[in-house]
């Protein structure tokens, strides 16, 4: 039995409000807590966005009443809503900002849109980016002449991960997290059809890259700062549909593949799902709080024995080893054996 710190992921996709048949605060923080994590900051795209006070005060609410695990929420930057966010600023996990394809009251498809931003969220709040390839150049621009801290987002290509390290390399205030996914799993369609033809039960946002790219990732862990698992959980109807959204869940799967893989470490998950998650996101610590772990139990990854809501996993019938036996949150057992020990809404908001 190994002990570690309880683990942090700083992207999670809770679903409520709006698409709470998919997950909601109190399954997602279940499936968190069965996965060893006692924090999980959640994302602002949901229905209606989390982009202003009624809609901050509404996520944090419905966390309060129904969570098992400590968490936050992150605000949406919005083409005119740069004053508001900056003013919630305290309250909230941090400022994520849609570089990339999204809709609605999140995008920020001109950089103009960026300037405000950039300019009046304070510095000692985290800025996150969802952005890709060129966006996430121009993201690091912005990083450089604002002089402002950001973080990037599940990065998945061999150029990104390259450019990180270079920009790190020229104290550009840049860091960045990946996926197992993105680890473990490499693209089936060709480079022609990539981004053309929709990839199933696969589908995902970033997509799923080549093996060059796999290659990059593992031969710069030590650029990459944290783990996350971007868990975005759909139905397995809708995955299986002729249209399916993007987004895998992860939760639960993240620290076994991480246990099994002899490329990673003990130290290396501490790092990078605890001491950099905490001092990047300027979270708070957890007094009595750590999880243990059967190191030696193997097993086959199945839905069915997980407690997302969304009934699948990108990883069905992957063999792995290391079982959370016991979580203590807070000096109190959370989950021991299965079985979660403590009532709804023990959760408590990390900016309180």
């Amino acid at each position: 039995m190994i002990k570690l710190p309880g683990l942090i992921d700083p992207h999670v996709h809770v679903r409520e409000p709006g698409q709470t048949h998919k997950e909601d605060w109190a399954t997602a923080t279940q499936a968190a807590l069965a996965g060893g994590i006692t924090t999980i900051l959640g994302m602002p795209n949901t229905k209606p966005p989390v982009f202003d006070e009624a809609t901050l005060n509404f996520s944090l609410d419905s966390a309060k009443q129904k969570a098992y695990c400590d968490y936050g929420q992150y605000l949406g930057a919005g083409p005119d809503n740069a004053d508001i966010v900056a003013g919630l600023a305290h309250k909230a996990a941090g400022l994520k900002m849609y570089l990339d394809s999204t809709f609605g009251e999140l995008r920020l498809d001109d950089m103009s849109l960026w300037t405000p931003h950039f300019q009046k969220f304070p510095k000692d709040f985290p800025m996150v980016m969802h952005s890709e390839s060129r966006t996430m150049a121009a993201a690091i621009l912005f990083s450089a002449i604002y002089d402002h801290p950001i973080h990037i987002a599940h990065v998945s290509l061999k150029e990104e991960i390259l450019l990180i390290k270079a920009a790190k390399e020229k104290g550009i205030k840049v860091t960045c997290e990946v996926c197992p996914h993105h680890l473990f799993m490499v693209s089936e369609v060709s480079d022609e059809q990539r981004g053309k033809k929709k990839e199933g039960r696969k589908e995902v946002r970033p997509r799923l890259a080549t093996q060059a790219d796999v290659n990059a990732l593992w031969e710069n862990l030590d650029v990459i700062d944290c783990f996350a698992t971007d868990h975005a959980p759909h139905t397995v109807e809708e995955k299986d549909s002729d249209n399916p959204p993007p987004g895998f869940p992860g939760l639960e799967t993240i620290l076994p593949l991480l246990l099994t893989d002899s490329r990673i470490t003990i130290p290396d998950i501490i790092q990078k799902m605890h001491t950099n998650p905490r001092k990047i996101l300027n979270l708070p610590e957890q007094p009595e709080t750590w999880i243990e772990i059967d190191e030696n139990e193997t097993y086959e990854i199945k839905a069915e024995n997980q407690f997302t809501k969304c009934g699948w996993t990108p990883f069905e019938g992957w063999k792995v080893r290391g079982k959370v036996k016991k979580v203590v949150l807070r000096g109190k057992t959370a989950f021991e054996d299965g079985k979660f020990l403590v009532e709804e809404g023990y959760g408590k908001d990390v900016r309180v």
